[in-house]
């Protein structure tokens, strides 16, 4: 006897959110590690990939604010070996850092940012601004986000899309 297709991919959702219990499991132990080890100051309600590379140089200088999101392949640099630059690198509440990023020494991403995937942020952001590009550029500004630097349209096309599927 087969499933229907609506229950497996409820089988399979519900799997998922297993394996996402895991993960923030694992997240919140790296975080202690990160914080307790190595000095970096993350908050604990901010998310980062366990692929991001936090400067372990001068690791005292990365600071990460509450309910960010770092993605995957993120480098947040806080010294400059060539300058002899140890400085602090500072990333706002609620943003969100876009995969394969690079954060320079220095840098301070405001509240309610999000920067773009593959972008190099070479100068310090202001809060509520979208940047992206090489350099990084402010594409958009005014925005308040919300937890991990979600666009409140996203929520509004999230909860649709869940009414939809309930109805059907």
């Amino acid at each position: 006897m087969t499933q229907s297709n609506g229950s497996s991919q409820k089988v399979k959702r519900a799997g998922l959110n297993r394996l996402h219990r895991v993960r923030y499991l694992v997240i919140d132990l790296v975080r202690w590690y990160y914080r307790r080890i190595w000095g970096l100051d993350l908050h604990p309600t901010c998310q980062f990939s366990l692929s991001t590379k936090f400067d372990k140089t001068w690791p005292k200088g990365v600071h990460v604010g509450a309910d960010s999101y770092v993605a995957f392949d993120v480098r947040i640099l806080s010294h400059d070996m060539p300058r002899g630059l140890f400085t602090d690198t500072y990333i706002g509440a609620r943003c969100f850092i876009g995969g394969s990023s690079i954060i320079m020494p220095g840098v301070r991403i405001g509240d309610d940012c999000v920067v773009g995937a593959g972008s190099v942020v070479t100068k310090s952001v202001p809060s509520g601004s979208i940047v992206a590009g090489n350099p990084a550029r402010v594409l958009r500004s005014g925005l308040k986000l919300g937890q991990y630097g979600r666009l409140p349209e996203a929520d509004a096309i999230e909860a649709s899309k869940a009414l939809e599927e309930h109805s059907a």
